[in-house]
C-alpha cells in the first residue's frame, strides 16, 4: 500500500517549508519512525519520520524546493523489511 508523506503543520503562522536533506532517497527501505527528511522554516528545522516501514517509492520535492503545509513530498510503499 502506498502512503503519502506530507508536510506536517508546524505552527499557525507557517504555511510553507524548505526541503532540507533527504536522509532516505528513493529506493531506500526505512523503518517506522525513522527520520526520512529534514524540513526548514524561517523559525525552526525539524525532521519528518516514516509513518510505516517500507520503501521510499518516489520523492516529489528535492532538497532546496519549497512545499506547502499538507503537500505530498514523497510516497512510501509499505512493506516488511527485505531479506538480506
Amino acid at each position: 500500500m502506498s502512503i503519502a508523506i506530507k508536510v506536517p503543520s508546524v505552527g499557525e503562522s507557517i504555511s510553507e517549508v524548505f526541503i532540507g536533506e533527504w536522509y532516505a532517497p528513493e529506493g531506500t527501505w526505512v523503518d517506522v519512525d525513522q527520520n526520512i527528511v529534514g524540513l526548514e522554516t524561517d523559525k525552526a528545522t525539524f525532521d519528518v519520520p516514516a509513518p510505516a516501514a517500507g520503501t521510499i517509492k518516489r520523492v516529489l520535492k528535492q532538497a532546496g524546493d519549497t512545499a506547502a503545509v499538507g503537500e505530498t513530498i514523497a510516497e512510501l510503499e509499505e512493506s516488511p523489511r527485505p531479506a538480506t
